[in-house]
């Protein structure tokens, strides 16, 4: 009798398991609590693969040998707890695809910075003409890509809850940008259990394969020896010993395996948390082979990212910024750290058990008034509004770019950087992103 794959969630991940899943012969079904976008729908129709939409159906789940859970579902659902209790293995897409291919692969994960990195290594194997596909939590699903037409090489975005259900999964290249509080409503808000997510990027490396992370980030650092990993490529803004990249008279230094150096200003990303990432993949195609002029010119090239610190527009003077992909408060520290000019900080949403005197003394520098963008914006009032700066409290993103167009002189800066998940308001962080765009380009046009 053939094996039986249930697959949880029908996004990008879970229909790309679930076609792979019927290529290799499983009996495969599909299950979402939601409901599946059509163009989903139409890819598993065509396929010839059962599905099921707004329920989960327990006898046609729970007679499974494996189920695949998309990223997005919780532990603590429970038909994830009946699967779990009935002893049925649950895993990742990632883990699945893993398991049916032979290519190289380059996995990133950190609290910030990771797809921005992720591109950029994806951008670097492009122009160095390698065959490279882009997965994980960007790009289409690895799963889909494995079935659909093999690689020689993957730059894999691994988030902590794909990690989660990830075992005998081997990352050739694992980079780890940063370790700091974020998802923390998903582990029990315990930072250790968070931590050990990140760090189940190094399980089954051997000696063969790079281990790539910034050397300063303290939990690294005092995490490392409890891990097996392959060879250490460290990276840091000052040079000391050992380090796979850092930088001098406004260079960056990479030592191995072939050294070679770049002016920062050569970079086409700005910014001290885009010389980590470009360090990182930098370091990332030096140990893959790129030949180093190919790794210079495609560090030049780089378009950088959607909802990541993307310039919108100038109105009246004042530059309007989109950096919705920030849903921690480390994300927003970055943004923040990166203005040159005073700004009107658009921050909210979906809390994840913040803390945010890690932006205090930011915020008092840098910002000349608050827009509060969320459903329920009682914490950020209580936490910021003794600052002493003009807030407003919004709760759609007219009624948000309306007040920021009030609030603003020529000179300063409208910084959407929200530190929250867009959940409470928006459909994604690039809804989000997108309805701030619209807006601007409305007012822009309005105001012309």
């Amino acid at each position: 009798m053939e094996k039986r794959i249930v697959i949880l969630g029908g996004g990008e991940s879970g229909c790309g398991a679930a076609i792979l899943a019927k290529k290799l012969g499983f009996d495969v079904f599909l299950s979402d609590f939601g409901t599946i976008a059509d163009k989903y729908k139409k890819m598993l129709d065509d396929k010839g693969i059962e599905w099921e939409e707004k329920q989960h159906t327990e006898s046609l789940i729970l007679n499974a040998q494996e189920v695949i859970k998309s990223p997005g579902i919780p532990t603590e659902a429970p038909m994830v707890q009946k699967i779990m209790e009935a002893g049925i293995p649950i895993i990742s897409e990632i883990e699945f695809a893993g398991r049916y291919t032979k290519a190289k692969m380059v996995c990133i994960t950190g609290s910030n910075g990771k797809t921005t990195t992720t591109s950029l290594i994806y951008h670097i194997f492009r122009e160095a003409g390698l065959n490279v596909g882009l997965a994980g939590n960007i790009g289409s699903s690895l799963a889909l890509q494995v079935a659909e037409g093999d690689k020689d090489y993957y730059i894999v975005e691994l988030s902590s809850f794909q990690l989660d259900n990830m075992y005998e999964f081997r990352a050739d290249v694992a980079v780890l940008m940063n370790i700091t509080p974020d998802h923390l409503d998903r582990y029990g808000y315990n930072m250790q259990n968070y931590v050990d997510a990140k760090l189940r990027i190094l399980q089954n490396q051997g000696p063969d394969d790079a281990f790539v992370f910034w050397n300063d980030d303290p939990i690294i650092r005092k995490e490392l020896p409890k891990h097996r990993h392959g060879k250490l490529y460290p990276f840091a803004e000052v040079k000391n010993e050992g380090m796979a990249a850092y930088t001098q008279n406004e260079k960056i230094v990479f030592t191995e395996p072939t050294p070679f150096n770049m002016e920062q200003e050569e970079l086409s990303l700005t910014g001290k948390h885009n010389l980590y990432n470009s360090m990182a993949a930098g370091i990332s195609a030096n140990v893959a082979g790129i030949r180093k002029e190919t790794i210079r010119e495609a560090l030049k090239s780089f378009k950088g990212v959607e909802h990541r610190l993307e310039k919108v527009a100038t109105i009246d003077g004042v530059e309007y910024i989109n950096d919705s992909k920030a849903t921690n408060v480390n994300s927003c520290w970055y943004a923040l750290q990166s203005m040159k000019r005073k700004c009107i900080l658009i921050l909210g949403g979906k809390d994840k058990g913040n803390n945010y005197d890690e932006i205090a003394d930011l915020v008092r520098e840098k910002c000349c008034g608050l827009i509060y963008l969320g459903a329920d914006n009682s914490k950020l009032h209580n936490y910021f509004d003794s600052f002493g700066l003009p807030v407003a409290d919004v709760q759609s993103m007219k009624s948000c770019i309306e007040a920021a167009h009030r609030m603003a002189k020529n000179g300063e800066t409208v910084l959407l950087s929200p530190c929250c998940a867009s959940f409470d308001l928006f459909k994604s962080y690039e809804d989000r992103g997108n309805q701030f765009k619209a807006e601007v380009k409305n007012l822009l046009e309005n105001n012309g």
